[in-house]
């Protein structure tokens, strides 16, 4: 299996029972400070202030659905 570089993987989680879905751009570890928005959804930031992550909560998805990601990059 290839080694996967950290600097450009994209980090999903989805807890089930806790329903939540977290997403990083970045290594989780450089979360400084964390952000409330209003919208059940939280930022993570670093020490410079950049969002690193967001949360989302009360994410619900349907049992009978395994969860799937689809990531695709856009020409630049």
């Amino acid at each position: 299996m290839a080694e996967v570089s950290t600097a450009n993987t994209l980090k999903v989680f989805h807890d089930h029972l806790g329903q939540t879905l977290m997403v990083w751009f970045v290594n989780p570890e450089d979360e400084f400070e964390a952000e409330e928005t209003g919208d059940e959804v939280i930022l993570m930031k670093d020490r410079e202030g950049r969002t690193i992550g967001f949360e989302k909560l009360n994410f619900v998805a349907e049992d009978s659905i395994p969860l799937q990601v689809l990531v695709e990059s856009l020409p630049s």
